[in-house]
This record gives C-alpha cells, sequence and structure tokens, in this order.
C-alpha cells in the first residue's frame, strides 16, 4: 500500500472519528439538558407548556445524531472503497455520492438503528408520561373529551 492509500485512509478516518464524537457529545447534551429540566423543576405544579418544551431539544439532537450516524456510515462506505482500490486508481475524492442508496443509509434506517432509538425515544416517553400525569393537563384533556362525548350523545 503506497503512502498517498494511507493519507487518504487516514482522512477518511478522520471524519468518521468526528462523527462518532459528535454524536457521543448529542447523547451527553441530551441527557443534561432532560436531566437538568426536570431535576430543578416540580414536576406535579410545573406548567404543561414547560414541560413540552423538554421534546424540543431532544427531538433536535435525536435527528442531529441521526445526521451524524448517516454520515458516518457514508465515509465507511467510502473507506471501504479506497481500502479495495487500486493504488492507482486513489485520486482523493471524499464525495460519498455513489452510497447515497445503499440500504444502511437510508434516513429511515439511520433512526430506527440501535444506536439513535434507545437513547432518544425513552427520553421522549418519559416527557410525554410526565407531561400526561400533569393534574393541569389531565384536567384540560378529560374536559374537552367530556365535552366532546355530550356534544355527541
Amino acid at each position: 500500500m503506497n503512502e498517498s492509500k494511507i493519507s487518504h485512509l487516514e482522512m477518511i478516518q478522520n471524519i468518521i472519528t468526528r462523527m462518532n464524537s459528535n454524536s457521543f457529545l448529542l447523547k451527553g447534551w441530551t441527557v443534561t439538558i432532560f436531566v437538568g429540566l426536570f431535576a430543578f423543576a416540580n414536576v406535579t405544579e410545573m406548567d404543561s407548556r414547560f414541560i413540552i418544551i423538554a421534546l424540543i431539544p431532544t427531538v433536535i439532537f435525536m435527528f442531529l445524531d441521526s445526521y451524524f450516524l448517516r454520515q458516518e456510515r457514508l465515509f465507511r462506505h467510502l473507506y471501504e472503497y479506497v481500502r479495495t482500490t487500486n493504488d492507482r486508481y486513489i485520486d482523493f475524492s471524499m464525495s460519498t455520492k455513489r452510497y447515497q442508496k445503499q440500504k444502511d443509509t437510508k434516513y429511515l434506517k439511520v433512526i430506527l438503528s440501535k444506536t439513535i432509538w434507545p437513547c432518544y425515544v425513552p427520553i421522549i416517553a418519559v416527557t410525554l408520561i410526565i407531561f400526561l400525569k400533569n393534574p393541569y393537563v389531565t384536567n384540560f384533556i378529560f374536559s374537552k373529551w367530556h365535552a366532546i362525548l355530550n356534544y355527541l350523545s
């Protein structure tokens, strides 16, 4: 293996490492914001709009984390291509366009991967449970539901 191929592989590996680091940092920030928001708040007396605000950064970070994981997978495909390509044909291209159609790089497949949903779905579920357990929210929901049922009967 010549030096140019090794350099190209190192560049790709650095990008993969950076994407992985970004993903790890996003998970850390998500947990920090979630725990911080509920640790300093009295959940039973909290305004329901305040509870639902916890979903905003969680969902944004989930999609951003999915983006980084998708980019990481695309660059892994590029790495594999460069690794198996003859040294003469190394052109230092960093384009991942040819791998966009790969099955494991589809956005839905990435979101449902075992590195994304186990982190974010429980946080979203706990937030929704706390939101629905809030007496102000449940009273509002039941009063509206009762009004709809009375209207229909």
